[in-house]
């Protein structure tokens, strides 16, 4: 089997290096990813948002079918094209991916559909709109541009560097979102801020039936002690089990369900969904809420379900493209795993990009390289993310601490979270989740005589 992979960030070298395990893998990159190139049997690199060019490697190799990480080259309708020209794709359509791409059309489906853990939220195109409903709202909010933002356009009214402090900062930001075009639209929208614990639940899904993997937990601050700003994630942590520590089965099968809501939804809308959905929510006090749907695998969750994936990738992927997912037991390692990213100095405001990095020995944890280009005098970080190491264990602390010790074999103008995966953050959460819920207890709890 030949299997095509678009895409060169670290989710992609985790999904090269699942699918290489039975298949033979070519990739078409944006940039030299050593990982990848070690492992295809053949790669080019080019623009991976451009159809005809994906298009014309995918037929010179006469590949099988393909799939697609970032979720830029499904906005441009790579994965239509290639279908066009008979060449299945394990990754939604430009339209499915819809999803992703323009945050208003998944809140508004939802709400059509009444799909289950919805938040609060309105649509503007007018600054002065969007402030008048944070004034009279009157609550903390999340202020969310609809298109891409690589995760670093979203802010909350938060008191942390970084975020907005106060209601009239999050009026500026919302009029700078549709005055600037962030995210390429000219439109915002307001979402009540959700109090709780962010998780991921990324699901395999054939166009109707929903395949769930392992819960993670990603770290979007850039800082230890979630401080700093917003980043596309620092590291995530998942347990040995489908659960995280600070979860209970009714929460992951709540926020199952609501993706199975989402594919009956785009179903009913003659948009059938097919390959990898990526729900991240946000567990409240009253269950799971949603935060946004992605199109794809999340990056840096995909290296910690990959990893553990006991059932071959090819078959999952030839399963969503022949709709019989219901046929394939999915299963996994019983192991925790611990991914820590390794980014350039200054990330994610002023990184250094450019700058040369070494690995001087050899990992005990897997690594994947992200967004690095491999030339002749050695390894160049860009702007962003550079190198992932993940630690696995049968307990997180145990990949924690794999994940840990190989850290110290970078040497360069870098960077990274000590905290990702420790004892003391992973109590902290849970402490945080029993706060919430003991409220709501309280607050539902009957009045006696």
């Amino acid at each position: 089997m030949k299997v095509l992979l678009v895409g060169n960030g670290a989710r992609e070298h985790v999904m090269g290096e699942a699918l290489a395990k039975t298949a033979e893998v070519y990739c078409v990159m944006g940039a030299n990813n050593p990982g990848l190139v070690a492992l295809a049997a053949g790669h080019a690199t080019g623009k991976t948002t451009n159809p005809e060019f994906v298009l014309k490697k995918a037929k010179e190799w006469g590949v099988d079918y393909c799939v697609v990480g970032p979720e830029a080259p499904l906005g441009e309708g790579v994965t239509d094209v290639l279908e066009e020209n008979g060449i299945l794709c394990a990754s939604p359509s430009k339209a499915a991916a819809q999803i992703e791409l323009d945050k208003s059309f998944c809140r508004e489906l939802m709400e059509k559909h009444a799909c289950r853990g919805r938040a609060v939220y309105k649509v503007f195109d007018n600054g002065d709109d969007a402030a008048e409903f944070i004034e009279v709202y009157d609550k903390p909010v999340a202020v969310k541009p609809l298109g891409l933002t690589g995760g670093k356009g979203v802010k909350v009214v938060a008191d942390v560097p970084g975020q907005l402090k106060t209601l009239e900062a999050a009026k500026k930001y919302a009029k700078k979102v549709i005055e600037d075009g962030i995210g390429g639209g000219a439109r915002v929208i307001i979402e009540e801020k959700l109090e709780g614990e962010e998780f991921t639940i990324q699901a395999f899904v054939d166009g109707e039936y929903v395949v769930p993997t392992p819960a993670v937990q990603d770290h979007k601050f850039a800082y230890d002690g979630d401080k700093g700003p917003f980043t596309g994630g620092m590291g995530s942590y998942s347990n040995a089990g489908m659960l995280l520590p600070f979860m209970k089965q009714e929460d992951y099968d709540q926020a199952v369900d609501v993706l199975r809501d989402v594919v009956a939804a785009l179903k009913a809308e003659n948009t059938p969904y097919k390959g990898v959905m990526y729900g991240q929510f946000m567990l409240t006090g009253e269950g799971p809420k949603v935060v946004e749907i992605n199109a794809r695998f999340g990056d840096p969750e995909a290296m910690n379900v990959l990893p553990v994936l006991k059932t071959p990738y090819c078959e999952v992927c030839e399963a969503i493209n022949e709709g019989e997912l219901v046929s394939i037991p999915l299963e996994f390692e019983p192991k925790a795993t611990v991914c820590k990213y390794i980014v350039p100095k200054g990330y994610p405001q002023k990184p250094e990009s450019g700058k040369k990095v070494r690995i001087t020995g050899k990992p005990k944890s897997r690594m994947y390289y992200a967004s690095v280009d491999k030339k002749k005098d050695g390894i160049h970080m860009s702007s962003s993310r550079a190198l992932a190491f993940v630690g696995i264990g049968d307990t997180i602390e145990e990949a924690e601490a794999v994940a840990a010790k190989d850290l110290s074999l970078v040497k360069g103008r870098v960077q990274y979270r000590k905290d990702i995966g420790t004892p003391e953050l992973i109590q902290k959460r849970i402490r945080h989740m029993n706060e919430l819920r003991e409220a709501v207890r309280v607050i539902n709890r009957p009045i006696t005589k």
